[in-house]
């Protein structure tokens, strides 16, 4: 469990990473979104070969396909409800500079809670990919520190507009940090200590999540910054990820 909390701390530092960028760095729009369309190929690939193909070999395909479909649902729901108290700009750095009037302390809070609603099911199968007395699974570690890294960039932008200190929103990043771990070790102990039919329906429904959050953000996103370099960056993270799983 320790090493579950450790991997999932390793790969939510990308948030801290992405605040210290934009604290001193301002990066291009085609260089962020040739990051998240990487991400979005990465989180593809694990999604598929790290979280479906076990499944499908231990549950029935209708199982699988309701648990993807509560994972969608559960993600949807959540993002939404957050969507209203400022939380749908979080991947978007240039969304506070056509701020509305919102209340920009609401607006802050829902990009922290939106980054925790999106980190959290990353980090829980970080975790699930250690049960079996297995290594970290290299291509979903990949793929979840690239697509945090944009979405700390982003929120970490708009909360300065918003007014909150450097100060606090370190704090913000390394207790989110925190939670990963935490997430990541509790996705370990569910999964380890879970049948098997339990085991395939935990898989199937962080894989609905995690392709929700791909469709929903990442990938629009990516290709509105990237434009028609979107779709190389995304087969580039895809076949890395692939690359990474021959390894593990």
């Amino acid at each position: 469990m320790a090493e579950a909390a450790f991997w999932g701390a390793v790969g939510a530092s990308a948030l801290v990473v992405g605040a210290e960028v934009a604290f001193h760095f301002k990066l291009s729009r085609l260089t962020i979104g040739l990051i998240m369309a990487f991400g979005v190929g990465a989180l593809i690939s694990s999604v598929a070969f790290e979280l479906i193909a076990p499944a499908i070999q231990t549950i029935e395909t209708w199982q699988v396909g309701l648990g993807l479909a509560l994972g969608a649902l559960t993600f949807f729901v959540g993002d939404r409800l957050i969507a209203r108290i400022g939380g749908e700009g979080r991947k978007n750095p240039e969304a506070a500079s056509a701020d509305d009037g919102e209340d920009k302390e609401d607006s802050g809070l829902g990009l922290v809670l939106g980054t925790l609603l999106d980190g959290i099911p990353e980090s829980a199968v970080l975790g699930m990919s250690l049960v079996g007395g297995a290594g970290v699974s290299l291509s979903l570690l990949a793929g979840v520190w690239v697509s945090n890294f944009p979405e700390s960039l982003g929120s970490s932008v708009n909360m300065r507009n918003s007014g909150w200190s450097k100060r606090k929103i370190r704090f913000i990043w390394y207790g989110i940090l925190v939670a990963s771990a935490v997430a990541s070790a509790i996705g370990f102990a569910a999964l380890d200590a879970s049948s098997t039919l339990t085991g395939g329906l935990v898989e199937a429904f962080a894989a609905g999540a995690l392709l929700c959050m791909i469709a929903d953000e990442m990938a629009p996103e990516a290709y509105r910054r990237a434009s028609v370099f979107a779709g190389l960056a995304t087969v580039a993270g895809f076949c890395l990820a692939v690359w990474l799983t021959t390894l593990e």
